[in-house]
């Protein structure tokens, strides 16, 4: 049996089982979710307050989050009209100190929901805690992530096997690491919303880093090589990103070894950070490069033709 039919199946079955899944959301009024009932798993003293950063100008704008340590998803609904059953959850960059809230996750979220996605804003643990160097509390918020919107995809209209997860830069070493990761979850399980599956359907990666082995930087880490079970994956990266740029493409050949479905686009020039946001070149292209892959890997429908 195939991973995805037997990700149908388990979906089915929480539907229908008498187990009480809990709501998990503070308010529903203001469309976010928390990830955990309780605690978050792995949280060891306290950090400062979260604080949210705002440009000047746009006072309604959340620009950057850092001190997290309750994880949410904001969630943005996909137009009823629209409404193709695919699901994203995003995770803004920040090298794992802040979150690049606008510019890399609600921004994102908007565009994607023209495209008929219902889309989820990670809100995930940072910064990188002392006791936590290799960011597992971070992973821990991701696979949650996945298993919560699942469980949950009825309620959003969602299709449990259309559930997508994309990362910019250090969000984006996140895909990885859940993406290869998956199979086993980095928490014990906490109630049975973690009895469903953690694997995203597919994996949209923009710009990441931190893949590679820090002896040998031509070679992907053994904890972040992909496998036979690894998503299908696209990738984009400017040829000007110094520090991703070469990682991405050598990511990009493991998956290729791996047998794993992938596309990648190496665009001549926008450096790190490029989000969407129009510029000179064409990297912030890779929304519709993206959508026009989903609908190859049958993630979004193919357009009619006239």
């Amino acid at each position: 049996m195939s991973i995805r039919a037997r990700q149908l199946l388990v979906a089915a079955a929480l539907l229908s089982a008498t187990f009480f899944v809990p709501r998990l959301a503070a308010d529903e009024s203001s469309a976010t979710i928390r990830l955990w009932s309780g605690k978050a798993p792995g949280e060891q003293g306290a950090i400062e307050p979260e604080k949210e950063t705002r440009a000047a100008g746009k006072p309604n704008e959340v620009q950057r989050v850092t001190n997290v340590s309750d994880p949410v998803l904001a969630v943005f609904p996909a137009p009823a009209e629209k409404r193709t059953g695919a699901a994203l959850i995003i995770a803004p960059g920040g090298a794992y100190q802040f979150l690049s809230w606008a510019h890399e996750g609600e921004e994102i979220a908007r565009w994607f929901n023209s495209q008929g996605v219902t889309a989820f804003v990670l809100k995930y643990r940072v910064p990188t805690r002392a006791h936590d160097p290799g960011n597992r509390l971070a992973l821990m918020d991701a696979e949650r992530s996945v298993s919560l919107v699942r469980s949950r995809a009825k309620e959003w209209g969602v299709d449990p096997a259309k559930i997508g997860f994309l990362g910019f830069s250090a969000g984006g070493h996140l895909g990885v690491n859940l993406e290869v990761n998956w199979k086993q979850r980095a928490y014990e399980a906490a109630d049975a919303v973690d009895q469903v599956s953690a694997r995203p359907d597919f994996v949209v990666l923009i710009y990441p880093g931190g893949m590679m082995d820090k002896s040998d930087p031509t070679k992907v880490a053994a904890t972040m090589r992909p496998t036979a079970d690894t998503p299908p994956t696209f990738l984009a990266v400017a040829a000007d990103d110094k520090g991703c740029a070469e990682p991405t493409v050598r990511y990009f050949l493991a998956l290729r070894e791996a047998g794993v479905p992938s596309e990648m686009h190496v665009f001549a020039s926008g450096g790190h950070g490029f989000g969407m946001r129009a510029s000179a070149g064409a990297a912030s292209t890779w929304p519709q490069r993206s959508a026009d892959w989903l609908r190859t890997i049958s993630m979004l429908p193919k357009p009619e033709s006239k």
